[in-house]
């Protein structure tokens, strides 16, 4: 069965999704990079805080992260021995692992999130009306609300 082709509309509106996603993204990932870190490394220390002091399950974070456990806990090494991040043996169970952020992971996310919320303010909100950022959200609730193949 041909796929039908997207109208000129859903084409300029998909593709211009694409195209500001990658430009914003690779500006913020510039800013990030004196400060040492990758966007995925900074996705993960930011969901590690949002979690709290308390930490949060490696394989919970790598599904929050939309990564594999395997790949997670390769990032989650390094992100240990660069002192960012602590692991240790679930409490309730002692089979998987709970994983906090350090002082100094705290320390190097707050840095990271005044460049980072600078670049979205410059890059993105300030672009768009109050009406547009209210579209924006209805989208993406939309777009949240399908079910994930």
């Amino acid at each position: 069965m041909a796929t039908e082709r997207l109208t000129e509309l859903e084409d300029e509106a998909w593709r211009g999704f694409l195209v500001s996603h990658e430009r914003i993204w690779g500006v913020i990932e510039a800013d990030l990079t004196p400060l040492g870190l990758s966007m995925t490394e900074y996705s993960v220390l930011g969901l590690l805080a949002e979690a709290g002091r308390d930490g949060i399950r490696l394989t919970e974070l790598a599904k929050k992260r939309m990564m594999s456990t395997a790949g997670l806990s390769r990032l989650a090494d390094r992100l240990e021995q660069r002192g960012l991040i602590e692991r240790c043996r679930a409490a309730s169970d002692g089979r998987g692992y709970d994983v906090t952020l350090t002082p100094a992971g705290r320390s190097l996310l707050r840095k990271a999130w005044k460049r980072q919320y600078a670049d979205i303010k410059r890059l993105f909100i300030d672009k768009l009306t109050e009406e547009q950022l209210n579209a924006l959200v209805d989208v993406w609730a939309s777009l949240a609300d399908q079910e994930e193949r």
